[in-house]
């Protein structure tokens, strides 16, 4: 298995933070090139102004010559070799060397480089050897004079060199938090989505008839809202096919079983109405139960199959309740067989939650009716709020081990002799139709409890 590190790198987000930082360092370096022209530009530049002050202090001297002393102080001032004026073939040295110019040495003209000139001597400069001197030509004293200087490459070199680390820090520290920025607003605008959009793609892969991961729509009308929306029309209607498939093929087996149930029930009603033919046999006090109560299973079985195969779930009309008002109410219908059941409902008075009204009132309604039944009508159901939603227990003996395989399945778990097996099934639909859930926390012989989740 993949750890999270190698996850992370392998993800849409991380491969855009790391584009966005490697365009910035192209686009700096671009940038760079011009700016090391310009910093070696500005460096020669300081070398000719400091040579030609040099040169203009020699005009107060007698007949423009000094000593050799102030000679070598106005060359180390100015950070140069030598002094040189050109003119129509002419060469005059104003400041001559201290020392014999045996090295290599370039000439540059400052006067007819341009800028990429400039960029292919700033590039050339890093590489230079170390000893190697400069021969730097710019405009003179005065038209048609021509100035020259003698500098070591050296000290431009080192200078570049420091130049162009100052740009990398600050290159890099531009890219991380511009790359940063760029990265957190892709994350919420383009990536998170797709995250959600994803992951509901491989939920639905897994389980197209969920509830529980379906995508919803979004007010976005960009490229990512349209696509999101397609698929959660396409999710809804997929979904509601498989369903309604699901629905048709229990029905199909459901409707095997109660043919023969019917008949078998049928049997027993049709062997109680030969008994009432005979109205002056006593045995007709005994059989009158007997097919009211054979009817009353073969019509409510009928009745409630039908109805599970023809009807979907209805959409969820999400709104505020409040859960103690909510309870009270499916209480008072669930429990109107069952006046000897004992009910307590402690959910707090103004405790709300976001649900449909309807959908709720059904669940609350099936399962408190349930737990009374599973008591015989005689028991205690309680109904208290938890962290997720609301959990509804009773105290009766606990449902059957064969029943908790197939405890939300249609016409499989029913623990009662004259159920359908749907109300839970049903009930759980409701609650998966609004976000939530209808979870068994357990059962026993000290009772049974239900924790229905709310979003």
């Amino acid at each position: 298995m993949r750890n999270g590190r190698s996850s992370w790198f392998e993800s849409l987000s991380a491969r855009l933070f790391v584009v966005t930082i490697f365009a910035i360092l192209v686009v700096e370096f671009v940038v760079f090139l011009p700016s090391a022209a310009s910093y070696r530009q500005n460096w020669l530049n300081e070398r000719i102004q400091a040579a030609r002050i040099a040169a203009l202090s020699l005009e107060a001297a007698p007949s423009r010559m000094v000593s050799e002393e102030l000679s070598n102080e106005l060359l180390e001032r100015a950070e140069v070799l030598a002094v040189a004026e050109l003119s129509d073939d002419m060469r005059e040295q104003i400041l001559p060397p201290t020392m014999p110019l045996d090295g290599p040495t370039k000439q540059i003209d400052l006067m007819e480089e341009g800028m990429l000139g400039a960029i292919g001597e700033t590039i050339a400069t890093w590489g230079a050897p170390d000893d190697r001197m400069l021969i730097i030509r710019a405009m003179g004293s005065a038209p048609g004079r021509v100035l020259e200087i003698v500098v070591p490459e050296s000290p431009l070199k080192h200078g570049l060199i420091a130049f162009g680390w100052r740009i990398l820090g600050l290159s890099l520290l531009i890219s991380l938090t511009a790359g940063g920025i760029i990265y957190l607003l892709l994350f919420f605008l383009v990536v998170r989505p797709m995250q959600r959009v994803t992951a509901s793609v491989i939920q639905f892969q897994k389980d197209p008839a969920s509830w529980t991961k379906r995508l919803s729509p979004t007010p976005r009308r960009d490229e990512i809202g349209l696509a999101q929306n397609a698929l959660a029309d396409m999710e809804s209607a997929v979904s509601d096919t498989l369903r309604q498939r699901e629905r048709l093929a229990l029905l199909g087996e459901a409707v095997a079983k109660i043919n023969h149930d019917l008949r078998n029930t049928l049997a027993t009603a049709q062997l109680a109405s030969d008994a009432l033919s005979t109205s002056d046999d006593p045995r007709v006090q005994r059989s009158v139960p007997r097919l009211e109560r054979a009817l009353e299973r073969a019509i409510k079985l009928a009745s409630e199959t039908l109805k599970y195969g023809r009807s979907n779930t209805p959409e969820p009309r999400l709104q505020t309740v409040n859960l103690h008002q909510a309870t009270t109410e499916a209480a008072q219908e669930a429990l109107s067989q069952q006046p000897d059941t004992r009910f307590e409902n402690t959910v707090p008075d103004h405790t709300d939650a976001t649900a449909d009204p309807d959908h709720l009132h059904r669940i609350l309604a099936n399962l408190i009716r349930n737990a009374a039944e599973a008591q015989d009508g005689h028991g205690e159901v309680m109904v208290r709020q938890c962290e997720k939603g609301l959990e509804i227990c009773d105290r009766g003996p606990g449902l059957p081990a064969k029943t908790l395989e197939n405890l939300f399945k249609p016409f499989a778990a029913s623990s009662r002799r004259d159920g359908s097996g749907l109300g839970l099934a049903l009930s759980r639909d409701l609650a998966r139709s609004m976000g939530g859930d209808l979870e068994l926390i357990e059962t026993g012989p000290e009772g049974t409890c239900f924790r229905l989740v709310l979003p």
